[in-house]
């Protein structure tokens, strides 16, 4: 089994020019946010020798930039630059969803893997079972209506996620096929009802999100290109994200649509913290306690004036569960 980590380094100057070249001329989300680099990096690399030392594999994706501390000789890590394995018709891209649709095409990548953002940290032990069970990947089937309130960019990728899953699957038949893995012990009551409650529509009309380090099979992906080719072209081909794309969450439908997963109850092991909603103290004593396996830092775009200040504080929360230095720092 192999980890998946993409990773944009907001400070780099080359980086920078080059996404102003095409920042005044297309569509879509160029926040400056979305890029930036809270610095903690290298405790991800910290937690993943110290929690999941069992791990085959790290393929570490950027567009060629390398932190000036990281040991790119370490016998487990693969530095991977985007023109390595997306298309040249693609590139350069400051788009999410083309690098992701595109992991298969990592020489070398495992048929299981596990994708992660950066911002996305293990804080205690964690198991191959935690991902992998039966060599299925660990994900939950909760079926949710999702009423667009209001519109945003993600839940219009979303609409067309869900919208290219009713052209290959149909829902009733998908639930008959595999009942216990969409009605199941292991998740809870509330997620059970918002299935069954959810039972009469036509189609999917939504699955819950965890946000969190996503279990993937290899063949999935290729799967997903071979029945889209066309409309994850388009979605490749938009340099920035845009809310006519698909996403990575796709080939996660697509595993749950399928059947193709274990069953889990993510919400015993992970937690998903939103910066400027969950206080910053509050954060900071979920990475000390350690009760979660995976903890989720999420940006958000509005705590600008205290960005400096949160990156301290997540820092010195990190230093005291992982104040050693990894074999993945150059010494």
């Amino acid at each position: 089994m192999d980890f998946v980590l993409i990773w944009v380094d907001g400070n780099d100057n080359q980086w920078q020019k080059e996404k102003a070249r095409y920042t005044s001329d297309t569509a879509g989300d160029k926040s400056s946010a979305r890029f930036r680099d809270w610095e903690l990096l290298k405790y991800w690399f910290r937690g993943v020798e110290k929690f999941a030392p069992w791990i085959d594999k790290v393929h570490f994706v950027t567009c060629g930039h390398v932190p000036k501390w990281l040991n790119l000789n370490h016998p487990k890590l693969n530095f991977v630059k985007h023109s390595d394995f997306i298309p040249t018709e693609y590139l350069p891209t400051f788009n999410s969803h083309t690098i992701e649709l595109n992991l298969h095409r990592i020489q070398g990548l495992a048929e299981e893997f596990v994708y992660f953002n950066d911002d996305m940290f293990l804080i205690s032990n964690t198991k191959p079972s935690n991902f992998f069970k039966n060599y299925l990947p660990c994900d939950e089937a909760n079926i949710r209506y999702k009423l667009p309130h209001h519109f945003s960019l993600v839940k219009s990728v979303d609409f067309y996620n869900l919208w290219t899953l009713a052209k290959h699957f149909k829902k009733n038949k998908c639930l008959s096929k595999n009942p216990t893995k969409y009605i199941n012990l292991r998740y809870s009551l509330f997620d059970n009802l918002y299935t069954l409650y959810a039972l009469p529509a036509p189609i999917f009309p939504g699955f819950t999100w965890h946000h969190s380090a996503q279990s993937f099979l290899k063949s999935t992906f290729e799967d997903v290109w071979v029945k889209e080719p066309e409309l994850l072209e388009k979605t490749c081909k938009s340099k920035f994200r845009e809310a006519t794309n698909v996403s990575q969450y796709l080939i996660r439908y697509w595993q749950l649509a399928q059947g193709n997963f274990s069953p889990c109850n993510f919400s015993k092991s992970r937690i998903r913290c939103e910066l400027g909603t969950t206080p910053i103290e509050e954060i900071g004593e979920i990475i000390r306690q350690q009760n979660k396996q995976i903890i989720c830092i999420n940006d958000d775009f509005n705590i600008d004036q205290y960005y400096e200040l949160y990156k301290i504080s997540l820092i010195k929360s990190f230093e005291m569960i992982l104040p050693e230095k990894s074999t993945f720092e150059i010494v």
